[in-house]
């Protein structure tokens, strides 16, 4: 594609998105790499691409995940991106399992708290021939949304971007979970039951759904620290555009739910992911490894 066609794309997604002139820079070295990547190997395979792409909160995913999309569109292939997060269990299912196993699973977000087999499923459809509903999550009423509101798509596709905070995650080993690593820990797990049950989640149906992925992509923060910068970011842009939505305190207390996990990851996917874009404090990509 010639650069003044990409500067025309460029511009007009910004401004659809809402997003600055300094997005360019994600664009060119997060974007743009995934989509030739994502399309070399639809070319290569002559099937369905299931891409992984995992970030920490407030990273750019989903907005990343949107972009990649429309490149690989561009490029005339089909191509849909997918957040685990659409999977979460409805609120009346998190809150019993609040009742009958631990209470901290009444909220959103660590493994344990999503309807795996529901997004196994939607893989497995979106490589087949047919249409397919695609759930949608209401983070703001943190409860599913009605069917009505799913989008439906035409399948197969060419290439699946499915984004999360702990996509292609894996479990810790045992002795890696004694020790509470922050005050929610301590406090309200102080016997590890929680913690325990969120890994032997991962170790089992989670790592049975991330084995469809066939590449894995780690948007790596500097540190679990900015995370919570972003993750305050997106909830106050969240409430200047659904008018509700979680207080500064609120919003660290939940973001500690994904710490342990969080802090795992950024250590050790690493090494074993396909692609790894660094990330500046500022979300900016610094030199990844391709």
């Amino acid at each position: 594609m010639e650069r003044r066609v990409a500067d025309h794309w460029i511009k007009r997604f910004l401004a659809d998105q809402g997003l600055p002139e300094s997005f360019r820079a994600t664009l060119d070295n997060i974007c743009e790499p995934l989509a030739a990547r994502a399309a070399r190997l639809r070319q290569t395979r002559r099937k369905t691409v299931l891409m992984g792409l995992c970030g920490a909160q407030g990273s750019g995913k989903t907005t990343i995940a949107t972009a990649t999309v429309r490149m690989l569109e561009d490029r005339g292939l089909s191509a849909v991106a997918i957040s685990l997060d659409d999977f979460y269990l409805p609120r009346s299912a998190r809150e019993r399992l609040g009742r009958e196993v631990h209470p901290l699973l009444a909220v959103r977000g660590p493994p344990g708290t999503h309807d795996v087999a529901m997004a196994g499923a939607a893989l497995d459809q979106l490589r087949s021939r047919g249409r397919i509903a695609l759930p949608a999550f209401d983070k703001a009423a943190d409860d599913r949304k009605p069917r009505a509101a799913w989008r439906t798509v035409a399948t197969p596709v060419d290439v699946v971007i499915f984004e999360g905070w702990c996509v292609g995650a894996r479990a810790q080993g045992a002795a890696a979970l004694s020790q509470p690593v922050n005050a929610l820990e301590a406090d309200e797990d102080p016997d590890g039951s929680w913690r325990a049950y969120v890994n032997a989640q991962l170790d089992g149906p989670y790592q049975t759904l991330f084995d469809r992925l066939q590449e894995l992509v780690l948007l790596q923060a500097p540190s679990f620290e900015a995370t919570l910068e972003w993750r305050l970011e997106q909830e106050r842009k969240l409430i200047a555009r659904e008018g509700r939505g979680m207080t500064d305190a609120e919003v660290a207390r939940f973001v500690a739910h994904y710490e342990r996990l969080t802090r795992w990851i950024l250590t050790e996917m690493a090494e074993r992911a396909n692609l790894v874009f660094p990330l500046a404090a500022d979300r900016t990509p610094l030199a990844g490894r391709l």
